[in-house]
């Protein structure tokens, strides 16, 4: 696979992990009627779309295939429960349940995907160049 369709496949994954970082900082102060789920915070799983193994065995640049997503998974924190008795979805002690969205380390993740996504840019235009050198140099008698 060429490096341009490489880069590729980790913007497409990148941007999918900045929209569910977006979804789960939109969420920070949604509320449940009393009874029913609160949102679940989630997290983008992804990995190589070959297998490990086989890139390890074959050692041909043309085996690498880019980046997948493996799926979702809810993060493991517990909701936060607030006193808040005059809200409508207050339950019978007047706690309000809110998502366990921890606000910092989603900015974190944020920033750090960000970054991640103008890397695959950085590497898709160098390779862009790359390959206008090598036809610029292939066309020279």
């Amino acid at each position: 696979m060429q490096a341009i369709e490489i880069s590729r496949t980790g913007l497409d994954v990148e941007w999918r992990r900045l929209e569910v970082i977006a979804d789960n900082l939109a969420n920070v102060g949604s509320t449940r009627p009393a009874g029913a789920e609160p949102y679940r915070p989630m997290r983008l799983v992804s990995g190589p779309r070959a297998d490990f193994g086989q890139l390890l065995a074959s050692a041909s640049p043309g085996a690498l295939s880019g980046v997948k997503i493996l799926g979702l998974e809810p993060v493991n924190s517990p909701p936060r429960r607030v006193h808040e008795p005059s809200h409508p979805h207050a339950d019978e002690a007047g706690f309000v349940t809110y998502p366990g969205v921890d606000h910092a380390s989603e900015m974190t993740l944020l920033v750090k995907t960000a970054r991640a996504y103008e890397a695959n840019l950085v590497a898709m235009g160098t390779a862009r160049q790359m390959y206008a050198k090598a036809l610029e140099l292939g066309r020279r008698p």
